[in-house]
């Protein structure tokens, strides 16, 4: 047994020796570039996860690097062995880490990558080894696309194109066996070093990264997240008991400064050395159970959130339904719902409300940069959330809490059914309002309530009053109603322009009234306070909503950077089986916030628009608006249609394959036939005889025989005789010579008999 095994064993051995040796890559150079795109490529993953595997995995790639050219000609079993060990371990460790990120293995993956990449490192002999880390180089450079948020991935990407340039020359000369560039000219008794042509590879970077940017402008953003798998934070535990009803805003409930200088209110409010109440200066004052507009002052900007989102929306955070005469407060925050989710997975579903009308799905993720309070903004309707707490908790206005603050860098995501707002069906909408609405978002206090209805039918009669005699119809629907008053408000009350010099109430004057009556005029939210009570004291049920704007769309990223300046408040409106709409009656805001209907297909040809619109007058822009709106509409809603076919069944996908095929079909015999337009065009242009050689050029090429940038046409000729019989050799050589002849000697040439022997040549070889 023992002899057997031993000559099993050199039976093997001897295999290995006799086997041919291996091409090993020699280069230097191209070993370099291929670990600096590695290297690249790792760093751009730290950069967009905020991760830390450049500390350990660079140098060990730099190391693995080294050895294995220093050992590239030898057959380095043992490391072999050692490396496939290695790869198991870290594909165990892999696996074991992935149940607790189930919903998010971006990062996950890019690690386990990293760690093959550098134990494969220290085994690339062959250029074909080289290669494979070239392409891991690149998906770590595409993931790290992927979970990137800020433009400092730009940086590293335009390094990454810097660096893959001369890496694919390298690679490019290696495979068809030629000599390998050099930085530095370098001669040698036998022969020169070729070098690198820099301003070619300058050249080439400056075209593809305008090419990139070109198409990266006009590329049209279509609704992503395909697929169900949504990112989400690691997993939250949750100490004590949540019962929902507490809400915790660090704005709230710091405590004074080191010099006494004031402290916080429960209310969201703090006192300054005066005495009179302002706002908090990072932490917006309205997301609380209780708030007080009776205040002054203003926040400092500063980045919260980014949000990738499907369509651009008013990300919401809650609702207040009982109006105090200087605020507002949640009359029933003691009866919040508690939802539990599965311990296996993130997803929580929400109670949806029965409403009717078209409904657009539209996927959010939310991306903390900084401290929020524990209420979850997200837009209206929400029906699904992905969140790492076990539990969270909806109250009876549909606001989402969370049981801990949201942190920097928590991550989670909500799928929202948001309705579509069709303005002709809800100006139809009539006043018959459940009992359930009626009792809580029609509240309007006794003392100012027959004021503030007065001074409402006063200026709906205005409006009435100037339509008479006219097309228009007066106004008699709700929706109507709503619109008016908060137009109104825009264009008769102003906002200060110095916030610290707000006006601010006694102790028993209503905020309403004064605003109305006395200040002609108030802060931002107070508008909506206004017109929220105004619309109560008329009988439309209505309420307050506070959240953030969409905030500002960086064109690189994808994404909503929003800043706690962009938190406001607006009023929502109701309207029998269609549900909750909101109306933004602050000056400069626009009067229907952004949503659904707000198309971002192009959202960089867009803004590029708006800059040029600038500068042209009233009436050209609004022409050339309704012009391009109705082509890109056009190509939008053409785009959609044809996507939606691939989501009815079989048959859907059928005939979307035929259209697209046939699309394609189409579009290539209409390529095919401008470009046979287009050289009969260009031949039209050129001279008898640089008309005649191009013709022979043509044919020759449909043949088979293609004249390479390189060869004369002598040359080009000499070498036809291996593809065409005597005949059409003796033609193409005559041709060759007489253009030559003309071009470089500038003798006439016969160009009848040229012309009438090539006819003879194509006649021949037709039949």
């Amino acid at each position: 047994m023992n002899r057997f095994r031993g000559l099993h064993i050199g039976y093997w051995r001897q295999k290995i020796q006799d086997s041919p040796p291996m091409e090993v890559e020699d280069s230097i150079t191209f070993r370099v570039l291929v670990s600096a795109l590695v290297i690249i490529g790792i760093v751009a993953t730290d950069v967009a996860a905020n991760a830390t595997f450049s500390f350990w995995a660079v140098p060990l790639s730099i190391v693995g690097g080294s050895w294995s050219y220093y050992r590239r000609d030898h057959k380095n079993v043992a490391a072999k062995f050692c490396i496939a060990i290695g790869m198991l371990l870290a594909l165990g460790a892999f696996f074991g880490r992935l149940f607790g990120e189930l919903n998010d293995t971006r990062l996950l993956l890019a690690e386990l990558l990293i760690q093959l990449q550098v134990l494969h490192s220290f085994d690339m002999p062959r250029r074909k080894d080289l290669g494979y880390s070239i392409v891991i180089g690149l998906i770590l450079l595409g993931v790290a696309a992927t979970l990137s948020q800020t433009l400092a991935f730009a940086p590293v990407l335009l390094l990454f194109l810097a660096f893959a340039l001369p890496t694919l020359v390298l690679d490019y000369r290696s495979r068809l066996g030629l000599e390998p560039l050099t930085v530095k000219k370098q001669r040698s008794e036998k022969k020169e070093t070729t070098v690198f042509n820099l301003k070619f590879l300058f050249v080439n970077f400056s075209i593809i990264l305008a090419i990139g940017l070109a198409i990266f402008a006009v590329l049209p953003r279509v609704a992503g997240y395909g697929l169900r798998t949504f990112p989400v934070s690691s997993p939250i535990d949750v100490k004590g008991d949540f019962t929902g009803r507490k809400i915790v805003n660090p704005g709230y409930v710091r405590s004074g400064n080191n010099n006494g200088e004031g402290g916080s209110n429960r209310d969201g409010t703090s006192k300054g050395s005066n005495g009179e109440q302002k706002v908090d200066d990072s932490f917006y004052y309205g997301f609380n159970t209780k708030i007080n507009q009776n205040l002054r002052g203003e926040m400092k900007p500063k980045l919260v959130m980014r949000v990738r989102s499907q369509a651009e929306g008013f990300w919401r955070v809650l609702a207040f339904d009982r109006y105090t005469g200087k605020g507002w407060e949640i009359s029933r925050n003691d009866e919040v719902k508690r939802l539990k989710r599965s311990p296996f997975s993130y997803q929580t579903f929400l109670d949806r409300p029965l409403i009717i009308g078209k409904t657009k799905e539209v996927v959010q993720t939310y991306t903390l940069v900084s401290e929020l309070p524990n209420l979850i903004p997200a837009m209206s309707y929400p029906k699904e959330i992905y969140f790492p707490t076990p539990m969270i908790a909806v109250d009876t206005e549909g606001g989402l809490r969370a049981p801990v603050g949201l942190s920097e860098g928590l991550t989670y995501t909500v799928l929202s059914e948001v309705p579509y707002r069709d303005r002709t069906l809800l100006a139809k909408v009539g006043n018959k309002y459940p009992t359930s609405i009626k009792n809580y978002y029609l509240q309007v206090p006794s003392e100012i309530n027959d004021k503030v209805k007065q001074l409402t039918e006063e200026i709906l009669a205005g409006y009435n009053r100037q339509r008479v005699g006219k097309t228009e119809k007066n106004l008699s629907s709700p929706y109507e109603k709503a619109l008016y008053i908060a137009q109104y408000l825009k264009q008769n009350y102003t906002v200060p322009q110095n916030p610290f010099e707000a006006p601010l109430l006694d102790e028993k004057e209503d905020l309403v009234e004064a605003f109305l009556l006395k200040n002609k005029g108030g802060l931002p939210d107070q508008f909506s306070t206004v017109l929220t009570v105004m619309l109560r004291s008329i009988g439309i049920p209505s309420r307050l909503v506070a959240g953030f704007a969409p905030g500002s769309f960086n064109l690189f990223t994808g994404m909503y950077e929003v800043r706690n300046t962009d938190a406001y408040a607006m009023t929502e409106v109701y309207f029998p089986k269609y549900g909750w709409f909101a109306f933004d009656p602050i000056p400069n805001h626009p009067l229907i916030p952004p949503s659904i209907e707000e198309t971002q297909t192009f959202p960089a040809l867009r803004q590029f628009w708006n800059w040029i619109a600038g500068w042209l007058p009233s009436p050209v822009t609004g022409f050339l608006n309704g012009v391009f709106g109705k082509i890109f509409g056009a190509i939008l809603r053409f785009i959609s249609w044809v996507f939606s076919l691939f989501s009815q069944g079989i048959f859907g996908i059928l005939s979307g394959l035929t259209l697209l095929t046939a699309i394609s079909l189409f579009g290539w015999l209409g390529w095919d036939r401008w470009r046979k337009w287009r050289y009969r065009q260009l031949l039209g242009k050129l001279q008898p005889m640089e008309r005649l050689y191009q013709q022979m050029l043509q044919w020759t090429n449909q043949k088979g025989l293609i004249k390479h940038p390189a060869q004369t046409p002598l040359e080009y000729a000499r070498i036809s005789h291996g593809h065409h019989s005597p005949e059409t050799v003796e033609v193409i050589e005559e041709i060759s010579q007489a253009y030559v002849s003309w071009r470089y000697g500038g003798n006439s040439q016969n160009l009848n008999s040229l012309r009438q022997k090539w006819r003879q040549i194509r006649n021949t070889a037709s039949n």
